[in-house]
């Protein structure tokens, strides 16, 4: 995957008290991701977001919230293609746990990767699939041309013997 653009927060200069919460709204640059070898790249270099920063007895919890379209190929014909995603994710950093699940990889001293986070959401809110459309065929397996737009029957290959079986066809 492609490194994330760097954005960070400085949580310190927030000043926020045990129980107290902010929420800003900022541009955030979703940067691209690099999938099976092929690029995904959000359609707007920025996007707008929210962050809801709150601060708990013993750290913080974010909500992280963007809505972003990715572009790029189809993943069975390789046609442009594109999904439009509504991140939502959300992180805690306790700072006195012994308990890994409770650190946020995205907080290091008092700085919030947000970049790194934004990144990491958008890559988890991916679909299994993006397709230039729901019911893509994809690629002929023999000729490799798009099954999208081809008339039926114009696919029906003659397969060749598979060579492995040679030697079985010789005993007949």
């Amino acid at each position: 995957m492609t490194p994330a653009p760097t954005t960070t927060i400085d949580l310190a200069r927030l000043a926020l008290s045990h129980g107290e919460g902010r929420r800003l709204e900022l541009p955030l640059r979703p940067g691209t991701l690099e999938l099976g070898g092929q690029t995904y790249a959000s359609a707007d270099p920025e996007v707008p977001a929210r962050l809801d920063v709150s601060r708990t007895n013993s750290g913080y919890a974010f909500r992280l919230r963007f809505p972003v379209q990715l572009q790029g190929p189809c993943m069975r014909c390789l046609a442009d293609a594109g999904t439009e995603l509504e991140i939502d994710a959300r992180e805690v950093d306790q700072e006195r746990t012994g308990d890994e699940e409770l650190r946020s990889p995205y907080v290091e001293d008092t700085e919030l990767d947000l970049g790194r986070w934004a990144h990491d959401a958008m890559a988890l809110a991916l679909p299994a699939q993006i397709l230039c459309r729901p019911e893509c065929a994809g690629l002929c397996p023999i000729c490799g041309e798009s099954l999208n737009d081809a008339a039926a029957g114009a696919h029906d290959h003659e397969s060749a013997p598979d060579p492995r079986w040679a030697k079985l066809r010789d005993l007949e």
